[in-house]
């Protein structure tokens, strides 16, 4: 189904080394905000450094895929030593091909990994790859955000009780 996940997690903080060998994966295309950081926050939220230092521990290749702007992405994706595709025009699929390519990873070895129904798990789904719906460290306030949950809600019901807690 075009909406829904291959797997729903609390946290990106909850991919480890376990989940990693089971579903062979290998690389990871990320969303950004609410994904790694606070939307708009210019720092990482809490633990998100040493996630990332695991993941590269680990071997697993990574690459942002954002539908924000450079001005946005590009300073903090370079504070995470992380490399970047801006305006990555989620759900199409031409940001997460890019990545793959870049980090020559297959569908098969892929997730991707974000806080979005129809951005994140669309995108990826539409592309063929696996996908992890994350909750955001923080719910935004905004209407506009409150408004995609609201209409999110109707494809995907998030029912807590079957959310994948490590």
């Amino acid at each position: 189904m075009l909406f829904k996940p291959t797997f729903w997690l609390k946290s990106v903080l909850d991919i480890d080394e376990e989940f990693l060998q089971k579903n062979g994966v290998r690389a990871l295309v990320l969303d950004l905000d609410n994904t790694l950081s606070m939307h708009g926050n210019p720092a990482a939220e809490a633990g998100v450094t040493e996630w990332l230092d695991e993941m590269r521990r680990l071997g697993i290749k990574m690459r942002v895929v954002s539908n924000n702007t450079n001005r946005r992405v590009a300073p903090l994706a370079a504070k995470l030593g992380l490399p970047f595709t801006a305006n990555g025009a989620k759900p199409l699929t031409f940001g997460i091909t890019k990545a793959m390519k870049a980090m020559g990873s297959t569908k098969a070895d892929t997730l991707v990994v974000g806080d979005q129904i129809f951005t994140d798990v669309m995108g990826g789904n539409l592309k063929g790859v696996r996908t992890v719906l994350v909750e955001p460290f923080h719910l935004e306030k905004t209407w506009t955000f409150r408004l995609k949950r609201k209409v999110e809600s109707l494809v995907f019901k998030r029912d807590y009780s079957k959310l994948e807690i490590k």
